[in-house]
C-alpha cells in the first residue's frame, strides 16, 4: 500500500521577509543561494544581496550626512546671531540717553542683521515720556491687540492695516513680519521687523534672538528715562 503524500505548505513573501529578519546570518550560511537571487536595482540589472546592503548603508549614509550638515549650518547661524546680539546689547548698554538707545537698536538692526523695515513704537497716553513714535495703549490695542495677546514673540504673514500700523507707508512692501512685544516695569510696547521675502519671518521661524533684544531694550530704556507707569486703556 503507498503512502499517501501530505501536500506542501507554501510560503508567502511576507512569511520569508519575516524569517529573514528573524535571521539576518541567514546567507551566510547559506551562501551559495546568493549567485541565484536577482534584487533589480535602479538600472534594472541584478545585483548581489551584498550590493544591495552597500547601497543601503550608503544611501542612509548619505542622508545622515545631509542631515548632520543641516544641523551644522544652523549652529553657525545661531553664533552668528549670538555675535550680533551680543554687539547690539554692549551698544545699547554705552549708550548714554534715550536718543542713542534707539538710534542703536535702529542701526544695529539694519545694518548688521540686515533688516530693511525696522519699527520702534511706545505705548504711552502722553507723548512727552518719548523720543521714538509713541501712541496711546487703546490705540495699539485696536490695531494690534490680538497679536500682543499673549505677551510673546511671533512671526508670519499680517494683515495690511497692520502692517500699515507698525511701518507706516513702507507696510505695503513687506511681506513677513516677526514681533516682539516689550513690557516691562510699566512701559509698553512693540519692536516690529520687516521683509519683502515672504518666507524670511514665517510661522515656524525661531525668534528667541529677537525676545531677548526686545528684553534688553525695554530694561535700558527704563534705565536711561523711566517711563511714568500709566494705566493701560481697556
Amino acid at each position: 500500500m503507498s503512502e499517501t503524500s501530505q501536500p506542501t505548505q507554501e510560503l508567502d513573501a511576507a512569511q520569508v521577509a519575516d524569517y529573514l529578519r528573524r535571521h539576518p546570518a541567514f546567507f551566510v550560511e547559506y551562501d551559495e543561494l546568493l549567485p541565484e537571487l536577482l534584487i533589480p536595482h535602479q538600472a534594472g540589472q541584478a545585483v548581489s544581496l551584498v550590493e544591495r546592503q552597500v547601497k543601503l548603508l550608503r544611501e542612509r549614509n548619505i542622508d545622515v550626512r545631509h542631515r548632520l550638515s543641516q544641523l551644522m549650518e544652523v549652529a553657525r547661524e545661531n553664533d552668528r546671531l549670538f555675535e550680533k546680539s551680543r554687539r547690539l546689547i554692549l551698544n545699547l548698554l554705552e549708550s548714554q540717553d534715550v536718543e542713542q538707545v534707539i538710534a542703536s537698536i535702529e542701526d544695529s538692526l539694519r545694518d548688521d542683521f540686515q533688516v530693511p523695515f525696522v519699527s520702534l513704537i511706545l505705548f504711552s497716553e502722553t507723548q512727552r515720556f518719548c523720543n521714538t513714535r509713541c501712541v496711546s495703549h487703546g490705540e495699539a490695542r485696536e490695531a494690534i491687540g490680538h497679536l500682543l495677546d499673549s505677551g510673546k514673540t511671533l512671526s508670519g504673514v499680517l494683515r495690511s492695516h497692520e502692517l500699515s500700523f507698525l511701518f507706516g507707508e513702507q507696510g505695503n512692501e513687506v511681506a513677513s513680519t516677526a514681533l516682539a512685544p516689550i513690557q516691562h516695569q510699566g512701559l509698553h510696547g512693540v519692536l516690529a521687523l520687516g521683509s519683502r521675502d515672504p518666507q524670511q519671518y514665517r510661522s515656524a521661524t525661531g525668534t528667541l534672538f529677537l525676545s531677548y533684544i526686545a528684553d534688553a531694550l525695554a530694561r535700558v530704556l527704563l534705565r536711561q528715562r523711566p517711563l511714568a507707569v500709566e494705566p493701560r486703556s481697556q
